[in-house]
């Protein structure tokens, strides 16, 4: 049985796809509320690459519908969350 999906295991997976893109010091003194294409400077094909590993990781395709809720460490958060429910 995996365990249930919680913010700090979301968090971590959101961490864990963005690796490569930004070093972990950059992944943590990131403001939740900053959006991420920007802040970390991803182009499309990275931001198609942290979709994918984001995917990867949960277990579960993401939408292209779904990108939009995916601007923010908190968006994506609570878009991660929510489909766990």
């Amino acid at each position: 049985m995996t365990q249930p999906l919680t913010q700090d295991r979301a968090h971590a997976a959101i961490r864990s796809a963005l690796r490569g893109f930004a070093t972990e010091a950059d992944l943590e003194s990131l403001d939740p509320g900053e959006n991420l294409r920007e802040a970390l400077e991803l182009d499309s094909l990275d931001f198609l690459t942290f979709v994918e590993r984001l995917s990867g990781t949960l277990g579960g395709r993401i939408e292209e519908s779904d990108y939009g809720k995916l601007a923010t460490m908190d968006s994506t958060t609570e878009f991660l969350l929510a489909r766990e429910r």
